[in-house]
C-alpha cells in the first residue's frame, strides 16, 4: 500500500468516532483532508462541524457540511486530525501545513483528540521534523534568538502567513527528549504564539496506517 491508501485507510477508521448528533472538530492537512472527504458521506449524522483552518472550512463547505464559530459551541465531542510526527506515548508535532494555532485551540475544546497518521509518522523521539512555532511578525528575530540558545536553529517560512495574520519559524536540530517541557518552555518566549508540540494536551487515540491494518494506540 502507498502512503495515500494508509492515510485514506485511517481517515475511514475515524468515522467510527463519530458520535450522532454532536458537533465535531476537523483538522487540516492531506490525512484530514481524506477525512473530509469519507465525512461527506455521514453528513446527516452530525450538526456540524468546527474547522481548524480556512482551508478546511472551504473543503467541508463545499461538500455541504455545515461549519460553525467555535464561540457559539459549548464543546465538540471529537477533534480529528492528522500528525507530522508521533510517539507511541501519542505526543505530536503539528504545524507543517501552518495551522498550528487553530488545531490546538479546537483540541483543547473536544473530549477527545483522535490523531490519524500513517506509519511513516511514527518516531522514538520528536524532532527529526522541524518543529513550526507561529510567532508574531515583530518577534520574529528575537524568538528567533532564543530559540537558538535552546539548542535550535530557526528558519522562517518564506511566503506564508498564517490565518491569523503572524509568520511561522520551523526549528530544525531538536531532540524532543521531554516533549512537556519544550512545550512550556517555548510557550514563555515572549512573541510566541503557539508552539506546534502537542505534549500538555496529547492525542486520546492514535489510528496509524500500516499494510496490515489500522493499528490503535491509547
Amino acid at each position: 500500500m502507498n502512503q495515500d491508501e494508509l492515510k485514506k485507510q485511517v481517515a475511514e477508521a475515524a468515522l467510527e468516532y463519530v458520535e450522532a448528533g454532536t458537533i465535531i472538530g476537523v483538522g487540516t492537512g492531506s490525512t484530514a483532508n481524506m477525512f473530509i472527504d469519507a465525512l461527506a458521506r455521514i453528513k446527516g449524522k452530525i450538526e456540524g462541524t468546527v474547522a481548524s483552518s480556512n482551508a478546511s472550512a472551504e473543503r467541508l463547505k463545499s461538500h455541504g457540511i455545515p461549519v460553525l464559530d467555535l464561540n457559539s459551541v459549548s464543546e465538540l465531542s471529537v477533534y480529528i486530525d492528522g500528525a507530522d510526527e508521533t510517539t507511541k506515548h501519542l505526543h505530536l508535532i503539528k504545524g507543517g501545513g501552518g495551522a498550528l494555532t487553530r488545531e490546538k485551540i479546537v483540541a483543547a475544546c473536544s473530549r477527545k483528540f483522535v490523531c490519524i497518521a500513517d506509519q511513516s509518522k511514527l518516531v522514538d523521539v520528536l524532532g527529526a521534523f522541524p518543529l513550526p512555532i507561529e510567532v508574531i511578525p515583530m518577534a520574529r528575530s528575537y524568538v528567533a534568538r532564543q530559540l537558538v540558545k535552546l539548542g535550535g536553529a530557526p528558519e522562517l517560512r518564506t511566503g506564508f502567513t498564517t490565518d491569523n495574520g503572524n509568520v511561522i519559524l520551523d526549528v530544525h536540530n531538536l531532540d524532543i527528549l521531554d516533549p512537556v517541557k519544550m512545550e512550556t518552555e517555548i510557550g514563555l518566549i515572549t512573541g510566541v504564539v503557539t508552539v506546534g508540540l502537542f505534549a500538555r494536551r496529547p492525542a486520546d487515540v492514535l489510528l496509524l496506517g500500516t499494510p496490515d491494518g489500522v493499528q490503535t494506540l491509547s
